[in-house]
């Protein structure tokens, strides 16, 4: 069975995305988080904020994959 990504809908802070991805890379969601936080103080965050809007948009929630 192919693994699909997705926003998830039951551990998400804004939008799911990070919490789809983790699930999606099988790590907790939490130790994503904070990779996240950190890359985005050190590097300005602006294009990191981009990326999790873009993603935001475009991938599909949870309940919605067949």
């Amino acid at each position: 069975m192919m693994r699909k990504l997705y926003r998830s809908n039951s551990d998400k802070m804004l939008a799911g995305v990070l919490g789809g991805i983790a699930d999606y890379l099988d790590i907790d969601s939490t130790i994503l988080r904070l990779i996240y936080a950190i890359v985005f103080v050190f590097t300005g965050g602006a294009p990191l904020f981009v990326l999790y809007i873009v993603a935001a948009f475009i991938m599909p929630k949870e309940g919605s994959i067949s």
